[in-house]
C-alpha cells in the first residue's frame, strides 16, 4: 500500500447503530441511509485504518454475472491486500480514495457509485453493457482483515461476458457457474465464501 494512502471509513459504533451483524446483510436501505449521511465516512490514513478496529473501512465488493455465471479470478501476488494473496475471490473494487469530485457532504451515495465505476476499472475493462444494484453488506468480524473492513455488496449483471483484466494482481480469470464455484470454495477468500453461501438470497435481490 501507498504510505500516504487515504481511504473511506466510518465508525464502527455508527455501523453498531444501524444493527451490528456477522455475514451477509440484506435490509441495506437503513443501514446505507445511516452511513451514506452527510458528515458520516471520512477519510484517514490507511495505515492508521488497519490498525484500528474502532473503523471499518468501506470496499466495493462488485460481483459480476452474466447468464447463470460469476466472474472469478485468484489473487495474484501484487494484490493490494497481501494477506489475501493466492486466495480465490469473487468481488471486484477495493478501497475509495479521494478524488476531487468526491464530497462528503451532498449526495454522497452518487459521488461513492461513482466512485466505485472507478475501482473497478482500476483492475478490469468491463466491455459490456450493465445494470448495478447494491444487494447486501458484508461483515467479517472474525479476522484481522474482516476486523477494519465493511463490504458493500454490487450485483452487476453484464449482457455479455466482455472482460478483460487490466491489473497484474488479477490471474485465472474466468467467468464460472455457482457449481463450479462450490467446488472451489475451500481456496476462496471468506468474504467470496459468504457470498457464494448467500447466493440465493443475492440472486433474489438482484437477479444474477
Amino acid at each position: 500500500m501507498a504510505q500516504n494512502e487515504q481511504v473511506l471509513v466510518v465508525k464502527r459504533s455508527v455501523l453498531e447503530e444501524t444493527g451490528m451483524f456477522q455475514g451477509l446483510a440484506f435490509d441495506v436501505e437503513h443501514r446505507l441511509a445511516r452511513l451514506f449521511a452527510p458528515g458520516t465516512a471520512r477519510f484517514i490514513p490507511r495505515v492508521e485504518a488497519e490498525n484500528d478496529p474502532n473503523f471499518k473501512q468501506l470496499i466495493s465488493y462488485v460481483l459480476l454475472c452474466c447468464n447463470g455465471k460469476i466472474l472469478s479470478y485468484v489473487r495474484g501476488k501484487r494484490a493490494g491486500e497481501t494477506r489475501l494473496v493466492g486466495n480465490r475471490s469473487i468481488g471486484i473494487g477495493g478501497h475509495i480514495n479521494p478524488v476531487d469530485d468526491m464530497a462528503l457532504f451532498g449526495d454522497f451515495r452518487e459521488t461513492y457509485l461513482n466512485a466505485v465505476q472507478r475501482e473497478v476499472e482500476e483492475e478490469i475493462h468491463v466491455k459490456a453493457g450493465y445494470t448495478d444494484r447494491i444487494a447486501a453488506l458484508i461483515n467479517d468480524d472474525s479476522n484481522a482483515v474482516g476486523a477494519v473492513h465493511l463490504g458493500v455488496v454490487h450485483i452487476w449483471t453484464l449482457n455479455s461476458e466482455a472482460v478483460e483484466k487490466r491489473e497484474q494482481m488479477i490471474t485465472q480469470m474466468a467467468f464460472m457457474t455457482p457449481e463450479e464455484l462450490l467446488a472451489e470454495r475451500d481456496t476462496m477468500e471468506t468474504w467470496a465464501q459468504l457470498c457464494l453461501d448467500g447466493l440465493t438470497t443475492l440472486g433474489n435481490a438482484a437477479p444474477l
